[in-house]
């Protein structure tokens, strides 16, 4: 959020509010041109400052509906007829390659879904990694050739005292978890699985970010490997979301 569409909205409404004030004063003192002139001139600051308070409102709304953050970047290497090698990078430097049979790649999780103003006031949508496969793009080869599935739940359990993000982030089901942050299920709108596959070709880079509300992915590059491997960046562990992420 950039702090000065409300920093400078508020500070006019002061200035503006101040005019208006003093002249009242000058109305009391029998100066009743001083005293019009103070409210139009305050009159006019307050309006402008409460456009410009709504433009930040408007702002503030799009950058949190639409905030992504990254998920992973998912590079293939081909080693056969419908058979590759593919790499998973999570945020922090986390890497798994995995042996991949099919003509797709397939990531699936988990979501918990915030209400709109949930959104609004702060909290993101949580998500828990759950499988990655590959995917045919024939019905009859999805049920009879050689099928490959990965998980990619996290074994270790949260702490008890980890913090509100961190435990909805593993325990999706709002019915599982601690009873002091059930009170926050109000807020929730729902839980549901999600899965995003793309094409594998050889040397294809895929960057995979997760929205408000799904997985999506887009096309991406050798440097994000790198970056992601190194964790910098977008993907160093607890980074933000670069002003790049959509594009």
């Amino acid at each position: 959020m950039v702090w000065w569409w409300w920093i400078i909205p508020a500070a006019v409404a002061v200035i503006g509010l101040t005019f208006v004030l003093g002249a009242f004063g000058w109305l009391f003192k029998g100066k009743p041109f001083k005293a019009g002139r103070g409210i139009v001139g305050g009159g006019a600051m307050l309006g402008v400052a409460g456009i410009a308070g709504l433009l930040g409102l408007n702002v503030q709304t799009y950058n949190r509906l639409t905030y992504e953050r990254p998920v992973a970047v998912v590079s293939v290497r081909e080693a056969g007829l419908q058979n590759y090698q593919v790499t998973v990078c999570q945020p922090g430097g986390e890497v798994e390659t995995y042996q991949v049979n099919g003509d797709e790649w397939r990531l699936e999780a988990y979501v918990l879904k915030w209400k709109p103003w949930a959104n609004v006031l702060g909290l993101d949508a949580q998500y828990e990694l759950d499988r990655f496969s590959g995917r045919y793009v024939s019905t009859e080869q999805e049920l009879n050739a050689p099928r490959s599935v990965y998980s990619m739940k996290k074994v270790e359990e949260p702490e008890a005292d980890a913090n509100l993000v961190s435990q909805l982030s593993h325990g999706i089901n709002i019915l599982d978890l601690p009873e002091p942050l059930q009170r926050y299920a109000p807020a929730v709108d729902t839980t549901y699985g999600n899965g995003v596959f793309i094409p594998m070709r050889d040397g294809g880079v895929h960057r995979v970010w997760f929205t408000q509300d799904s997985l999506i992915a887009r096309p991406g590059a050798d440097a994000d490997v790198q970056d992601c491997v190194n964790a910098r960046g977008v993907y160093a562990k607890g980074g933000a979301p670069s002003e790049d992420a959509k594009t």
